[in-house]
């Protein structure tokens, strides 16, 4: 059976990523540990490390992105959690049976090569919740 194994990120959705950083890194001392463009999603991330996750400064690079679309009419903050899973395909199987909404019905590969997928905030009691596999 697919298992949960721990929280691997903590997404928060920004229009300023220098205000972010200036928070996050200058603020609480996080270190920064890249930079990168998701395409895919139209979005560029920052990668701070803390413990054994991460927090993820998001900021959308295109404006029809669902992350654009979420800070227009949220505003920033909190975005996503991520669960990191053993078995991504089991996960997304289970789900189903269970009748769980998926934003990603089969999985997405990031530039790092890292499969993922989303579940609809609607089936999470309004949390968008991320999957990655181990």
């Amino acid at each position: 059976m697919p298992r949960v194994l721990r929280i691997a990120h903590v997404a928060v959705v920004t229009d300023d990523l220098d205000a972010a950083l200036a928070f996050w890194r200058d603020g609480l001392g996080l270190p920064l540990e890249a930079v990168r463009a998701v395409p895919q999603e139209g979005v560029r991330v920052a990668f701070m490390p803390v413990g054994e996750s991460e927090i993820e400064a998001v900021v959308p690079m295109d404006a029809d992105s669902g992350v654009a679309r979420f800070l227009q009419k949220r505003g920033p903050g909190m975005h996503h959690v991520c669960l990191e899973v053993d078995d991504l395909d089991g996960m997304l199987a289970r789900l189903r049976a269970r009748g769980v909404r998926l934003i990603h019905e089969e999985p997405q590969t990031s530039p790092t090569g890292r499969r993922y997928a989303f579940v609809h905030p609607k089936s999470a009691g309004g949390v968008l919740v991320e999957l990655y596999e181990a």
